[in-house]
């Protein structure tokens, strides 16, 4: 059989899979009319978006944070802050950080971690 042929070519598959990371991406965010987009780059990259960057931040940063094992105080002593709450305020979607704060919390909770950040515009 070919490729052609095939009920479930490589490309049905990987947009079936960029389907299953929106779902997912939605379901961790809950929160009512929040959406995620999950867009193919080149090889197998993506991208991520949405229609509220706070939600989508607050749940970058709670993930990190939680893979590590690491409370929302020792996130705030790594930052040298006094309270967890001003991070907190991130975590929870209640202030979106500019993009060097925004490298600045993950370095502070996944120093091991890289990412790529491109601005839409």
């Amino acid at each position: 059989m070919e490729a052609e042929d095939t009920p479930f070519r490589r490309s049905d598959a990987r947009g079936e899979a960029y389907e299953m990371m929106k779902d997912l991406i939605e379901t961790m965010a809950d929160r009512p009319g929040f959406e995620a987009t999950v867009h193919p780059l080149s090889g197998d990259r993506f991208e991520v978006g949405a229609n509220d960057v706070k939600v989508l931040v607050a749940l970058l940063l709670r993930r990190q944070r939680e893979r590590r094992g690491i409370t929302l105080a020792e996130a705030a002593e790594r930052l040298q802050q006094k309270s967890r709450n001003a991070y907190a305020r991130y975590e929870q979607g209640q202030a979106v950080p500019t993009i060097e704060k925004l490298e600045e919390l993950l370095k502070a909770i996944a120093p091991d971690q890289q990412l790529v950040w491109r601005l839409a515009g």
